[in-house]
């Protein structure tokens, strides 16, 4: 937890996370393997820019470590808001099921 919180450059994961996003699903000639290494890259310019265009190993490192942990944010909060997509789409089924059987009980 503590080379994240070292070396992970929140503005520069937020922007990663942003541009990794529209080049997902907006940029259809670019495969998905290669937006990790398209968002370390970007990411790596970002944090040298922001260092004002210092370059040190540890700008290596974080710009290079921002861009990668934006693609597992964006895995993470997809399958968060995939599962609560399923967990409401169970609850509707369930509902539904149980619908019909009391009907017929009342009957």
């Amino acid at each position: 937890m503590e080379f994240l919180s070292r070396y992970v450059v929140i503005v520069v994961l937020a922007i990663c996370l942003c541009l990794g996003y529209i080049i997902k699903h907006s940029i259809n000639f670019i495969p998905n393997k290669y937006i990790p290494l398209i968002l370390a890259v970007i990411g790596t310019i970002l944090n040298i820019w922001i260092n004002g265009w210092t370059f040190t190993p540890e700008i290596l490192l974080g710009g290079m470590a921002s861009g990668l942990a934006s693609t597992g944010t964006f895995e993470l909060l997809r399958n968060i808001v995939k599962s609560k997509t399923d967990n409401t789409k169970a609850e509707i089924t369930t509902q539904a099921s149980e619908q019909p059987n009391q009907q017929s009980s009342e009957q």
